[in-house]
């Protein structure tokens, strides 16, 4: 099992290098414009930073730019960091819910990477715009502008079937989250459905990670402490914040692992609702908790969110992850609390596994 660390904040390389000298082997940077630095800006700032830990865009999102664009930041980040660079790809949550828009479908999400994917390969690609089709490529190699060799892998984020099929069908690995992604049976279920419809056989190396909220119990800690709130509070809103739209735009059901608290929870956001309420509802994205969030953050709720338990419980979760054929984890410690988190799940569980 590999463990990733996530940055957001340019400022923050430290924690970068921090993770690296820990023993952390990935470093996904995020890409939301009205929330976090610059994506390629942070990626290059890691990769200058550091010497061995692989700098992924995670998850870079469709509907922020063209795609020979992400091609080339990526290319870019490569000639800094050749061989450590990496890209993931969605559809987009939080970045487009704060533009006041849903994000890209599974059909975009998969002409989007067969165009970065196939550029990173030094191919030419047929590339649609504005209802004109052209062939592309990256040109001007001998310059250096960018790197190619090796070949950044390109994965696909997806929760739903649809887009975990895309990541079979096209990509070098697919990204998902627990629980809203469903198993990682499930998943690769879904992945290797994608796969056969494009002849393909996905082998050990494709890669599949996950993102996940991880909560270290102290010895007879209960869910209910102000510490365990603080520490998983806010990852498990920013899921919630996720679900508020997806239920209102799908008229599906919520989730079973939520609805123990959904319709109060719905109640209370509607009684906040606000012209800029896709604002506000994704400012404290894995960063902070609303103080009247905090309610609803139960012990089956966060039971439900999270692999939760003392160091020797979260070794056998995600042991058992592993041997379902999970390969990386990456999870988002609150801002504050980020070097303690890092360094004590490094201490107890890392060095065990």
């Amino acid at each position: 099992m590999e463990f990733g660390i996530s940055v957001g904040h340019i400022a923050a390389v430290d924690y970068a290098q921090h993770g690296e000298r820990l023993g952390f082997t990935r470093c996904w940077v995020t890409d939301s414009p009205l929330l976090r630095s610059n994506l390629f800006a942070t990626m290059a700032a890691v990769a200058l930073s550091t010497r061995t830990i692989q700098i992924g865009a995670g998850v870079a999102v469709c509907g922020m730019r063209l795609a020979p664009e992400a091609a080339s930041g990526i290319a870019s980040v490569n000639a800094l960091a050749p061989g450590r660079t990496f890209a993931i790809f969605g559809t987009g949550n939080t970045s487009m819910r704060m533009l006041g828009l849903r994000p890209t479908g599974a059909k975009a999400l998969r002409e989007y990477v067969r165009v970065v994917r196939a550029l990173l390969r030094g191919e030419e690609v047929p590339f649609s715009l504005d209802n004109e089709t052209h062939p592309i490529r990256f040109t001007s190699l001998e310059q250096n502008h960018v790197r190619l060799d090796p070949p950044a892998p390109v994965h696909v984020a997806a929760n739903g079937p649809l887009g975990q099929a895309v990541a079979g069908e096209i990509a070098d690995g697919l990204c998902t989250s627990i629980p809203r992604g469903g198993t990682i049976g499930e998943a690769l279920a879904n992945a290797r459905r994608g796969a056969a419809r494009a002849g393909r056989v996905l082998g050990d190396d494709f890669h599949t990670s996950a993102l996940v909220n991880v909560l270290m119990l102290e010895p007879g800690e209960p869910l209910a402490s102000p510490r365990v709130i603080a520490e998983v509070g806010p990852a498990v809103m920013t899921n919630f914040h996720y679900l508020v739209d997806w239920v209102r735009e799908t008229g599906k059901e919520a989730p079973a692992y939520v609805r123990p608290v959904w319709d109060e929870y719905m109640a209370f956001r509607r009684a906040r609702d606000a012209a800029d309420a896709h604002l506000k509802m994704h400012a404290s994205h894995y960063a902070t908790i609303d103080p009247e969030e905090a309610r609803f953050l139960t012990p089956d709720i966060i039971r439900n969110f999270c692999i939760v338990g003392e160091p020797d419980e979260l070794i056998e979760q995600l042991r058992r992850l592993e041997r379902d054929g999970l390969k990386q984890i990456t999870f988002h410690p609150p801002f504050e609390r980020r070097y303690e988190v890092m360094e004590r799940f490094s201490r107890l569980v890392m060095a065990r596994m």
